[in-house]
């Protein structure tokens, strides 16, 4: 069974938007486009992942994310950043914490 969990944030015709966890904690995310042929992807992962482990997670990415999506590409092209979450930030984030006060 995998140790991965992937749950989508956004879908468009040509691209998805993934976070990507395991039991404990959230690993990062990734952003995938899918062009005629080639398929290709940004991987933002934690800084504490090691290169056998991203490795690993593009694999898994690859066969339950893209292949599922377009079984006939020819290249998978990914752009892995590692590094740590700042945050996230939203105009209607002021508005929400307004109205729960």
């Amino acid at each position: 069974m995998s140790q991965y969990f992937f749950e989508r944030e956004s879908r468009t015709s040509h691209s998805e938007q993934w976070t990507i966890e395991n039991n404990e904690y959230s690993l990062g995310r990734i952003d995938i486009h899918f062009t005629s042929g080639k398929t290709h992807a940004t991987l933002s992962v934690h800084s504490s992942m090691d290169d056998n482990t991203i490795e690993e997670l593009i694999g898994e990415i690859d066969e339950r994310l893209v292949l599922s999506a377009d079984p006939e590409r020819e290249d998978f092209i990914v752009t892995v950043w590692k590094g740590e979450e700042f945050g996230v930030f939203a105009e209607d984030s002021n508005e929400e914490n307004e109205e729960n006060d």
